[in-house]
């Protein structure tokens, strides 16, 4: 089987994206499963502290490594948006494929620091067992939750002059050694009741993947036009978060479920609805990101 590691170089050389959903729940993670087999891709399994919290920080391993032992297929799980060295050293010791340390509230100087530190920890472990854990830092903020918004989230950076500049990502890059990257390119968590995100900087995210040679990673995928994606996969993305999208398709078949079935108790029953839906958006989504007609 495959590592990350090996299927972000293999997405590289292809020229598409590899998808990242976040779960909380089992059938959500049939769902994506199912999707990304049918299509025959890899998949990312994103769980964030508190998802992780809700399912359990090594559960969420054991689900995801049996899976991917007893279909032999190349479903990887990343500790999504993590807070504080501990904390990605508890999803480093619990085997997670990735970690992302989310230090963007920080100045760039801590960001660095604190970076550096969870990625100094990852290769020492790496280099004592077999099992390798990339490390994932962000620069610039982009909101914080995965809902769906009826304005920007304020302090997002998604002006011109609010974006990841080249000269900060390729000092960060440098100083943290970092598997994975992911600046600020216009896109923000969540989504627009409105209407669609504000659309990514394709020229400042050309501008950094040539100034560069680290992976990056779109955040905030959810409520983006189709091109951005076409676009994005172009200009050197390889990893691209969805969240909002799923919980809302989630949600929305659950709502109808429970109306539609009043008198069912079955869990199982009320969420094959919302297993469906999930699928769906999972499906189109790795289309975008894979070139699939």
């Amino acid at each position: 089987m495959i590592t990350l590691r090996e299927a972000i170089k293999e997405a590289e050389k292809k020229g598409v994206a590899i998808g990242h959903f976040i779960i909380s729940t089992i059938d959500k993670i049939w769902a994506i499963f199912n999707s990304a087999r049918s299509l025959n891709v890899p998949v990312i399994i994103g769980v964030s502290e508190k998802e992780r919290d809700f399912v359990g920080v090594q559960q969420a391993v054991h689900i995801i490594e049996s899976i991917r032992e007893e279909f032999n297929y190349p479903i990887f799980i990343n500790a999504d948006h993590t807070h504080s060295f501990e904390r990605v050293k508890e999803a480093i010791d619990a085997g997670y494929d990735s970690v992302i340390f989310d230090g963007v509230k920080l100045p760039l100087e801590e960001n660095i620091k604190i970076t550096k530190q969870c990625v100094d920890y990852a290769r020492e472990v790496a280099e004592k067992e077999e099992k390798e854990t990339l490390v994932e830092g962000e620069l610039g903020y982009i909101g914080s939750s995965s809902k769906v918004l009826d304005a920007i989230p304020e302090g997002a950076s998604i002006g011109l002059d609010q974006l990841t500049t080249v000269e900060d990502a390729v000092r960060f890059v440098s100083e943290t050694n970092v598997d994975l990257f992911s600046p600020a390119i216009g896109s923000v968590h969540g989504m627009m009741r409105s209407g669609f995100d504000p659309d990514i900087n394709i020229e400042r995210l050309s501008e950094i993947q040539n100034a560069q040679n680290v992976h990056l990673v779109l955040h905030g995928g959810s409520g983006l036009k189709d091109d951005n994606f076409t676009k994005g996969t172009g200009a050197g993305l390889l990893i691209v978060h969805i969240s909002t999208e799923l919980r809302v398709a989630w949600k929305n078949a659950l709502i109808e479920s429970l109306k539609n079935n009043p008198d069912e108790v079955a869990p199982y029953k009320l969420l094959e609805n919302s297993r469906k839906a999930v699928e769906e958006v999972v499906t189109k989504k790795l289309k975008l990101f894979n070139g699939i007609n």
